[in-house]
């Protein structure tokens, strides 16, 4: 499976600006990746306390990800705003070539950016089948908290983490992500924005693909648009798997709510 990180600078709250931009750089792909990773909210930005933003599943931030995944023959994901039975929230997708959409809302709200005043917490995760592999897809802030990617059983072998998270924090970003590779045995893709938020907020990036070593096979260079593309392959990863079985050594435990 080739999947394609896209590392785009924020058009804060400008819907159309953020579409074009993006379908620029899928008109250049076309025929050439299998799966598109966006990062948070990456129609609007961050735009916590913009809820007028926010659309339903039949609004146009999913008929656009719907009519570029059918025309380019692709598969996207990220985040954007949702509302739904009159609650906002921070609802990641995952479209298939054939306009099908699976989605999830994002579980831990960052509380200190205020996102838990405006948005309502996700109960499920995104995990999907696609091109063989198995992919799960959380956001941001979700990435600090590893029992929710815990990997029970090998059950993906893919995990995205889709962001908006600040240069301020980036190494606690580059660390985490490492971690979240190696301690689950799986393929990690991290999409982070590059510029300057609404609210003044400075982001550069450090979008990477790792594989189940914390090992880079994709590194965006920093504060820089950048599109880059890898060819993934589950083999190595199950003989890995295989060879150093330290799943199965995982302790059993259940959440309560």
């Amino acid at each position: 499976m080739k999947i394609t990180i896209i590392q785009d600078k924020i058009v804060w709250a400008d819907k159309a600006a953020n579409f074009a931009a993006i379908e620029n750089h899928l008109t250049a792909l076309n025929g050439k990746t299998d799966l598109v990773v966006l990062h948070e909210m990456f129609s609007t930005g961050f735009c916590t306390e913009k809820p007028e933003l926010a659309e339903t599943m039949k609004g146009e931030t999913v008929q656009w990800l719907q009519k570029c995944a059918s025309a380019f023959e692709i598969a996207i994901t990220g985040s954007f705003m949702a509302t739904e039975n009159g609650n906002i929230y921070n609802r990641s997708f995952f479209v298939f070539p054939d306009k099908k959409i699976e989605i999830a809302d994002k579980r831990h709200l960052f509380s200190v950016g205020g996102e838990d005043k405006y948005f309502s917490v996700g109960s499920k995760k995104l995990l999907v089948n696609y091109k063989g592999f198995n992919v799960k897809v959380l956001v941001c802030y979700d990435l600090r908290f590893p029992v929710w990617a815990r990997n029970v059983d090998n059950a993906y072998d893919l995990l995205i983490y889709v962001a908006n998270f600040p240069e301020k924090r980036i190494r606690n970003w580059d660390i985490l992500l490492q971690a979240r590779a190696i301690e689950n045995q799986s393929y990690v893709c991290g999409v982070n924005c590059v510029g300057t938020d609404g609210a003044g907020i400075d982001y550069n990036g450090h979008s990477v693909l790792l594989d189940y070593f914390g090992t880079p096979l994709l590194s965006c260079p920093e504060n820089e648009t950048s599109v880059l593309t890898y060819e993934l392959s589950t083999e190595p990863l199950q003989r890995f798997r295989s060879k150093s079985p330290f799943w199965k050594d995982a302790d059993r435990f259940q959440i309560f709510e």
